[in-house]
């Protein structure tokens, strides 16, 4: 039978959280709960797309759309997570679901065409390893519940470490063309050009997980944390996995920015903002 890192059954999980505070956080008990659910769910999303739209940020149908797909897809796993968690092989196909999502939706941002493939690879590089090395270390068990969770958690912050980087790459190669020119003018190469331009505005791309890391049990509480105190772990060790979570989140955010930034400055997800003319 498997069992949770902290030696509880999986089978008797549903019947240990029934009796657990932490209904107390989010209570859908009933019609009445569900309707206050619902509601929570429809006066968020539409305030936020509201302010959007009057404060002229743009994101008004993204946000409805987001919501609307979070509500579809984690309904969804919540109805397969049970049968995939019992198998290794489903649970790889789904962590390789998980991966290729989190490469698209990274890619879509940052090029069109084909070039939106290369996200694969800083996503790849910054969760796949230290996964990996996370799991021979011994501290993560290897079992299916404890490493979707925390391989999800690694594949998440890798895809918005690529995307922000990407991103803020790009940005600053269209706006410091003449910085970028300068320094082709100079003699440096196409790629060590981009590179001294672009570095510097994509590492703000790592300030988010500085921030969190720097703060966490002060000014928030992390999902892992809270999730395990919910299911039965001491406070040490509810410590212990958070604190692995956000060191590991830290390289896995370290290699993703690094590699986007030089997928960039190879002109991987764009033409070269500026061609090098012969003498």
């Amino acid at each position: 039978m498997t069992t949770l890192p902290t030696g509880m059954p999986t089978a008797d999980l549903p019947a240990r959280l029934a009796g657990l505070p932490g209904q107390a956080l989010v209570s859908v008990e009933g019609t009445g709960g569900l309707v206050r659910l619902v509601l929570v769910v429809v006066v968020c999303t539409g305030l936020a797309a509201l302010l959007n739209v009057r404060g002229g940020l743009g994101h008004g149908r993204e946000d409805v759309v987001a919501a609307l797909r979070a509500t579809l897809q984690l309904g969804v796993v919540g109805l397969v997570i049970a049968a995939v968690l019992r198998s290794w092989w489903l649970t790889s196909a789904f962590l390789v679901v998980m991966l290729s999502v989190a490469a698209v939706t990274a890619g879509r941002r940052l090029a069109s065409g084909r070039r939106w493939t290369w996200a694969f690879v800083p996503v790849t590089l910054g969760a796949v390893p230290v996964a990996a090395g996370l799991l021979a270390s011994g501290l993560i068990p290897l079992r299916t519940i404890a490493v979707v969770p925390i391989l999800g958690i690694l594949i998440g912050n890798a895809m918005t470490a690529t995307s922000l980087a990407g991103r803020r790459a790009l940005d600053a190669l269209r706006t410091r063309a003449g910085e970028l020119e300068a320094a082709l003018s100079i003699g440096l190469l196409d790629r060590d050009a981009a590179l001294l331009v672009a570095r510097d505005d994509a590492a703000l791309a790592l300030v988010p997980g500085l921030d969190q890391t720097r703060t966490v049990g002060l000014v928030t509480l992390p999902g892992a944390f809270v999730g395990m105190l919910l299911g039965g772990a001491s406070p040490l060790q509810a410590a212990a996995v958070q604190l692995v979570v956000l060191v590991a989140l830290l390289l896995v955010q370290a290699v993703a920015v690094l590699a986007t930034v030089e997928l960039v400055a190879r002109g991987r997800f764009s033409s070269p903002a500026v061609s090098r003319q012969p003498a």
